[in-house]
């Protein structure tokens, strides 16, 4: 590396934080003054390793911490160490973490140990609630604690950073790098359809029939919470036998096992399938009617394909598309799980209002804004380009 470059380690380790930082690693490519390494922890192992591929990126370093049956503190702890001996070798001269995993609390909270400022991704998500969502509330304001920028997805993520006290010459409204990821998949998807064993080539799926898709994975779901969203699926299929469910099962047993015993594969119009690669999951979302959804991600995915999306969650950090319209909270009670799909199943004037809000996070340009302020923290620069 040249002296006069400035090493910048993108840290990340699970699959929703590969797919928002991937933009950020391919424009910190294009900077003559900047080299990005990566860096992934192994969070989520198969998950992760089927996005990389898509965008090209190839870790620096793979911690391959996974570990079946893991306990967070255990992982924690595995991370702090691992993290620590990975910058003591790189010596970056600026980190970047993205939203609210362990990877995200465990490696700022080293690189405070190792005096290296952070830049924090999709800084200020808040819903005021440490164990909602749990693990993650608590790591993102721990994580805002050590960071030196604050990139903001939105403007009321940026409200939240202010009222936290938090000096605005280090906060900067970005929009969500999510939506730099969906363009480029898109494309992708658009020029060459991906397939998806089981489901792209059925008649249905080529047909007109409705799709929802559904994606549940949460923690404070596990058990009871699990066992209403899946009796909910059970309801929606057999009352609505002319639409499909289609639901790639995350690999956790504690998502698995409600799931296949409780919602099984036995009826025609019910599809649980593996978790998918990212561009088939990417196509997935555009041939769904509407999205039934715990993800942080799909909240902000799905808008921009015009795709109504239910949250089975009671709070949310992302109210934008709340307040805009284009979703809905129905938590994880049974009874709201259902009307809430049979009221955009049957009534169209309320669709097509949901399905036609302006997406609120972003314009696919927050990778070029993240990496501009950076190279001008690095380089002292007095503006920080948009």
């Amino acid at each position: 590396m040249s002296s006069s470059k400035k090493k910048v380690s993108v840290v990340f380790g699970t699959r929703p934080e590969a797919i928002k930082l991937a933009p950020v690693v391919l424009e910190l490519r294009k900077r003559d003054r900047l080299e990005g390494s990566v860096c992934v922890t192994g969070q989520h192992r198969q998950m992760l390793d089927q996005v990389l591929p898509v965008f090209d990126i190839l870790p620096d370093a793979d911690l391959d911490l996974m570990m079946a049956d893991q306990t967070l503190s255990g992982l924690t702890a595995r991370l702090i160490e691992s993290i620590d001996r990975y910058f003591t070798s790189e010596r970056p001269d600026f980190v970047l973490v993205q939203g609210d995993t362990t990877t995200v609390f465990a490696a700022s909270l080293v690189a405070f140990y190792h005096r290296i400022p952070v830049g924090h991704v999709e800084a200020g998500l808040r819903t005021g609630n440490l164990y909602a969502p749990w693990p993650e509330e608590a790591n993102r304001v721990l994580t805002t604690r050590l960071s030196t920028l604050h990139f903001a997805p939105t403007d009321s993520a940026y409200a939240n950073l202010l009222r936290e006290g938090i000096d605005p010459n280090a906060v900067m409204v970005t929009g969500n790098t999510v939506i730099d990821a969906l363009f480029f998949a898109n494309s992708t998807v658009e020029k060459a359809p991906p397939v998806i064993e089981g489901i792209s080539d059925s008649d249905w799926f080529l047909g007109k029939e409705r799709m929802v898709l559904v994606t549940g994975h949460r923690r404070e779901s596990f058990g009871e919470g699990f066992l209403h969203i899946c009796n909910a699926l059970v309801r929606l299929a057999t009352d609505n036998p002319g639409v499909h469910f289609v639901y790639p099962v995350h690999l956790n047993p504690n998502v698995q096992k409600p799931v296949f015993d409780i919602v099984g594969c036995n009826r025609s119009n019910v599809h649980l399938i593996p978790p998918q690669p990212y561009l088939a999951f990417v196509a997935l979302m555009k041939r769904s009617f509407l999205v039934l959804t715990d993800s942080g991600g799909v909240q902000e995915e799905a808008p921009s394909l015009g795709k109504p999306v239910l949250v089975m969650r009671r709070t949310t950090e992302r109210p934008e598309a709340v307040t805009a319209g284009t979703s809905r909270l129905v938590g994880t009670e049974e009874d709201l799980i259902v009307s809430g799909v049979e009221r955009l199943l049957s009534d169209l004037d309320e669709y097509r209002r949901m399905s036609g809000v302006a997406n609120p996070y972003g314009d696919g340009r927050a990778a070029v804004r993240i990496v501009d302020a950076v190279e001008s923290h690095l380089f002292g620069a007095t503006e920080v380009l948009s």
